[in-house]
């Protein structure tokens, strides 16, 4: 395993050398240490890597990841996992706004609890909560899967799109658009492999299914007055 200490040597070069992994590379285990919250730590990576960061981070830890593979051994800032297209991040700690913002693809995993915005934009991104998500999550997420064991707070699912939502705990309220919807036996398959995916010990049985009642993006005369 590489180890990187950040703040001996700095993030530039973190990134840098983080970038510089190629697909057939040798050197697929890296461990950084004294990250003390430092922003945009493994961004842009795309690489079939592993990263393990002992500690907490700022904001944008895990943007734009490729391939990869990211534990934070603590907390992240906000944006985690933002426009992610593929591989994996798992979070040990909390996770502050906007966690997977805009994601693409790949797997997000909060072990602890996320707050507002969580899955805003969503585009594909799997995001799995094992805590609580916070108010507007899934704002606008057009497609992907959003799995929270616990609650979720105000304005649920706001002017969804095809994405699907899976609640176990309560919901404050739904946004505009956003209904519970009939957990299919495909969603239940849908649900068990993200549950164990996340490493959830929680019964797909125990969820419900949130989506969009499709009545917001579809053109009606009826709304050009």
């Amino acid at each position: 395993m590489q180890t990187f200490d950040l703040e001996a040597q700095g993030l530039r070069q973190l990134n840098a050398t983080l970038h510089a992994q190629a697909d057939d590379t040798n050197q697929t285990a890296w461990e950084v240490v004294n990250p003390r919250g430092s922003h945009a730590i493994a961004v842009g990576l795309d690489a079939p890597i592993e990263v393990n960061v002992k500690g907490s981070t700022g904001y944008y830890c895990g943007g734009m990841n490729k391939q990869a593979t990211i534990n934070v051994h603590g907390s992240v800032g906000p944006g985690v996992a933002e426009n992610m297209m593929s591989g994996m991040v798992v979070i040990e700690g909390d996770a502050s706004q906007y966690a997977g913002a805009t994601g693409h693809g790949g797997t997000l995993v909060i072990k602890g609890n996320a707050s507002s915005r969580c899955g805003i934009s969503m585009k594909g991104i799997d995001i799995i909560v094992h805590g609580n998500i916070g108010h507007m999550s899934a704002f606008m997420a057009q497609s992907g899967n959003l799995v929270v064991c616990g609650d979720a707070g105000e304005a649920l699912g706001d002017s969804l799109y095809e994405a699907k939502l899976f609640v176990r705990g309560s919901v404050k309220s739904l946004g505009a658009d956003c209904i519970e919807k009939e957990m299919r036996p495909e969603h239940t398959e849908i649900l068990r492999d993200l549950l164990e995916r996340g490493g959830c010990d929680a019964k797909p049985e125990e969820f419900k299914r949130y989506g969009s009642a499709r009545q917001l993006y579809n053109f009606n005369i009826d709304n050009a007055y």
